[in-house]
């Protein structure tokens, strides 16, 4: 019974401190939050290998991935995979996304902060995209974003974009938990898909998987 009680003051507190995100801006949320953030982040990373131990297809694990995110994850207001096109290896192509605004449809691996991830293999953080030049606009609102490029067998296959409203989201905490979700998707790809990891999203229909 006390546990059950604890559970609900728990969730009570988690509510409001939600609702009161907007207010007090990423650097108080992250700081009041930090610890809760951390279990929060365990439990969808777990959620995700589960799914992943039984999914269909990349494309279905992706779909469940940007969902969860996008309602889970406070801040986290656009959440979606770009796939590396077979037909043209120098472009990155939208795949399955949950958020607000329509992104763009085709990078080039020389544009934006996609490209810049794709090209130095590195993970890109930009916690104020007004001041950085590379950021290729999908909607005014977008203050902060993190682009995570996924390998398989030291092959670029995709990468994970998480943009959000709010400037300094992406504190390292977040960044490890976005690479650790961006690893699921990885390994999925590395087991199911070894030989054809470009390839197997596309059936010639739309590229578009928003949700």
């Amino acid at each position: 019974m006390m546990d059950r009680r604890i559970a609900t003051v728990e969730s009570e507190v988690r509510g409001f401190l939600r609702a009161s995100y907007a207010e007090m801006g990423s650097s108080g949320w992250s700081n009041l939050v930090g610890a809760d953030m951390t279990r929060l982040h365990e439990d969808l990373l777990r959620e995700f290998q589960d799914f992943a131990q039984t999914a269909p297809a990349a494309k279905s694990l992706m779909k469940r991935i940007a969902q969860r995110l996008h309602e889970k994850m406070t801040g986290y207001n656009w959440v979606g995979f770009y796939l590396v096109d077979p037909a043209d290896p120098g472009i990155l192509v939208v795949g399955p996304f949950v958020g607000s605004f329509t992104p763009n449809a085709r990078i080039p691996l020389n544009t934006g902060l996609c490209g810049a991830a794709a090209t130095s293999g590195q993970v890109v953080i930009v916690q104020d995209v007004s001041k950085d030049s590379r950021y290729l606009s999908g909607s005014w609102m977008v203050k902060c974003e993190i682009v995570v490029p996924i390998y398989v067998r030291k092959k670029l296959a995709a990468e994970l974009d998480v943009e959000s409203y709010f400037a300094d989201t992406f504190t390292k905490s977040e960044q490890d938990f976005v690479e650790a979700c961006a690893a699921v998707v990885g390994k999925y790809l590395g087991v199911h898909y070894k030989d054809n990891p470009l390839g197997v999203w596309f059936s010639g229909k739309s590229l578009n998987q928003g949700l």
